[in-house]
């Protein structure tokens, strides 16, 4: 095995028992909503702001009551509604969904930790279909899809928009543990609406992608960064297929049509949590990633329509 690999192996132990979804992980992880911050100026004072619909429909392993609690309980500080979407996009996207939020959805098929090829799409192609319509039609999407098997499942879905998903899992040289940051000082971190106010985000772990001509990018790996594409998460020997991802990015958005989408290659870096056995934190908890939770609400601002003068 290669020093690389063996670098990456190191992580599994600890990283796939904070992202794994299977009963037992989930057991010994907790919400930390205790480290979500207090919003001195809300976008929404009087708390009746846009309802932001968390897909549930899809296996999701981040949902509302489960992985993104955090997620939900800083939203609405800052004014916004939030509400879990248990039906599928067979017929329509509900009325009251302003921002829609698609976190990790999976397909049955790797249900109960079967997280190994095939990963066939979440979605069918007429909730596709009508997903990319309500887009089109002024409707705003935050589409996250963390490491391999998640991008495989989302993959149908983002390529209708013009984005390229590695099935897979990025890693930092040298990198011993996450988070990795981005910063602007080192241009992986772009200056962009989404980004005023911050210097640095952090991730962990999450996959790669490549964006369309009228995307921005957010987050852009350097030449430090290579995708690992294993048949089986977290199961790395010498021949798990590996490419160096420069310039690939884990965070972008754009304008489609009269709607607006944002996307993501990373699911923790917006919510809060810690392992129970050592109180490890994971998430805008992590001491360097407190500006995550900037970067989240100005995302979320700018799929509402909303900016502050």
């Amino acid at each position: 095995m290669t020093d690389r690999r063996k670098r990456f192996t190191r992580l599994v132990l600890v990283i796939s028992l904070l992202f794994v979804g299977s009963a037992s992980a989930q057991q010994s992880i907790l919400p930390d909503t205790a480290s979500v911050p207090e919003i001195a100026d809300p976008i929404y004072p009087g708390g009746d702001g846009s309802t932001i619909c968390l897909d549930a429909a899809h296996n999701n392993l981040h949902t509302v009551h489960q992985g993104y609690v955090a997620f939900g309980k800083l939203l609405r500080k800052d004014g916004y509604q939030l509400k879990s979407n248990s039906e599928t996009f067979e017929k329509t996207i509900p009325d009251h969904c302003k921002i829609l939020v698609i976190a990790n959805a999976l397909n049955e098929r790797n249900l109960g930790g079967n997280w190994n090829l095939p990963t066939p799409s979440a979605f069918t192609d007429k909730e596709i279909d009508n997903l990319v319509d309500w887009v089109s039609k002024g409707g705003s999407l935050f589409l996250i899809a963390d490491h391999m098997p998640f991008p495989g499942a989302a993959e149908t879905l983002v390529t209708s928009f013009g984005f390229t998903f590695i099935n897979g899992f990025a890693l930092k040289e040298e990198q011993t543990w996450p988070p990795s940051l981005f910063r602007k000082s080192e241009g992986t971190l772009h200056s962009t609406e989404l980004t005023e106010g911050i210097d640095s985000v952090a991730s962990f772990t999450g996959q790669a992608f490549q964006i369309p001509e009228e995307a921005q990018s957010i987050m852009t790996f350097n030449n430090q960064y290579y995708a690992l594409m294993p048949d089986t998460a977290w199961r790395f020997k010498e021949s798990t297929p590996s490419q160096m991802i420069e310039g690939w990015s884990q965070g972008a958005f754009m304008k489609f049509r009269k709607g607006r989408l944002v996307v993501f290659g990373e699911a923790a870096m917006f919510s809060a949590r810690k392992l129970v056995q050592n109180d490890l934190k994971v998430g805008f908890n992590d001491r360097k990633s407190h500006q995550n939770v900037k970067l989240l609400l100005n995302i979320i601002h700018w799929l509402d329509g909303q900016t502050k003068q």
